[in-house]
């Protein structure tokens, strides 16, 4: 497979469409790509076989180069669960008189998907969530395709620099969704704009030139043309897809979406920080919450297991109070228009 050079790629577009997982599929990929920006497929969830077949019918509707995006995480972590469900949700489930159905194990193997990439490859691959290897960077690389990691931290741009990654996704603590960094996981998370500037500090001091691609809150031109201006080789956009016509999420989501209102980073969902608007599961439960990982939460992919039916039964219910609703800080700037409306708005 032959893929241009990143910068080839990032000058037809200089908006990325997040690779959101359970929040993308194969039509918004086209969908995005038709828009004007890089599609990309949050595969972290999918099956090696769902994988697979996603990657295979993006191929057979466009030439263009688009994204897979998957979560590092270890054979330990996703074969087996951490704990035992905690008392606190199973008494939740109790008085919603739900029986929770969980899976042999609490996640895909990340081993198995990767290899997906080897078997079947794409432009892109980005990662979350941790670092790969230094072979299975060489790997990506033997098949043509480029490589970007996530940061929430200098130091973690750094490991990505190192391995030789094509670019590295800083994430401020704006974006919404799953933070997807792995290294000072309980800091107090550094917003986009001061998260940049030490960035590019962290890079000039130790003389790396990586290219930087910035992500967390991204919601109108002015920003896209600050970032850019500063010297960003591009731009993450996420919640403002989530609202469009073409986005692949449910009513109820997208409904709160466009309603506005307040959000927080949480580990209840899932056991990993993400943001998302504020839900009454999220207040109930707010005594288990915060930057430091409580006791009684397991990890993820764990706990994201465990609380997948208690998400179903609120999208069943129509009760988005169960639900996650990720969804950056900027949530307000939400609209109810196409993906072309909105990359044209964000670009001209």
């Amino acid at each position: 497979m032959t893929t241009p050079s990143l910068a080839h790629i990032l000058a037809t577009t200089p908006i990325l469409q997040a690779p959101m997982a359970g929040a993308t599929n194969v039509d918004t990929v086209i969908a995005a790509q038709q828009a004007g920006a890089l599609g990309a497929l949050g595969a972290g969830m999918m099956s090696p076989a769902q994988i697979h077949q996603a990657i295979s019918d993006i191929k057979a509707r466009t030439d263009a180069p688009f994204c897979v995006n998957l979560m590092v995480l270890s054979d330990d972590a996703t074969s087996q669960y951490s704990q035992a469900m905690p008392t606190w949700l199973s008494e939740l489930y109790q008085s919603l008189d739900v029986v929770p159905s969980l899976d042999d194990k609490p996640a895909h193997s990340f081993g198995e998907q990767f290899q997906v990439l080897l078997d079947n490859p794409v432009s892109i691959a980005s990662f979350t969530f941790g670092i790969i290897s230094t072979g299975q960077m060489a790997a990506l690389k033997a098949v043509g395709t480029l490589v970007i990691g996530t940061a929430n931290h200098p130091d973690e741009v750094l490991a990505w620099s190192a391995l030789g990654a094509d670019a590295v996704i800083i994430q401020g603590a704006e974006a919404g969704g799953h933070r997807g960094g792995w290294l000072c996981e309980s800091d107090m998370p550094l917003v986009l704009a001061e998260l940049f500037s030490q960035t590019k500090q962290c890079l000039t001091q130790e003389n790396i030139d990586t290219p930087i691609i910035v992500a967390g809150g991204i919601a109108d031109r002015a920003q896209v043309v600050r970032y850019l201006s500063a010297g960003a080789a591009a731009v993450v956009v996420g919640t403002a897809f989530l609202s469009t016509v073409e986005s692949c999420i449910s009513p109820i989501w997208k409904q709160r979406l466009l309603a506005g209102g307040e959000t927080q980073l949480t580990r209840l969902y899932s056991g990993k920080l993400a943001r998302g608007l504020v839900t009454e599961y999220m207040q109930q439960f707010a005594h288990l919450d915060g930057l430091e990982r409580h006791d009684q939460l397991p990890v993820y992919p764990t706990l994201n297991a465990m609380t997948k039916s208690l998400r179903a039964h609120g999208t069943k219910t129509a009760n988005s109070e169960l639900m996650s609703l990720w969804a950056g800080a900027n949530v307000g700037a939400c609209r109810d228009e196409t993906m072309a409306a909105l990359v044209g708005r964000l670009v001209m």
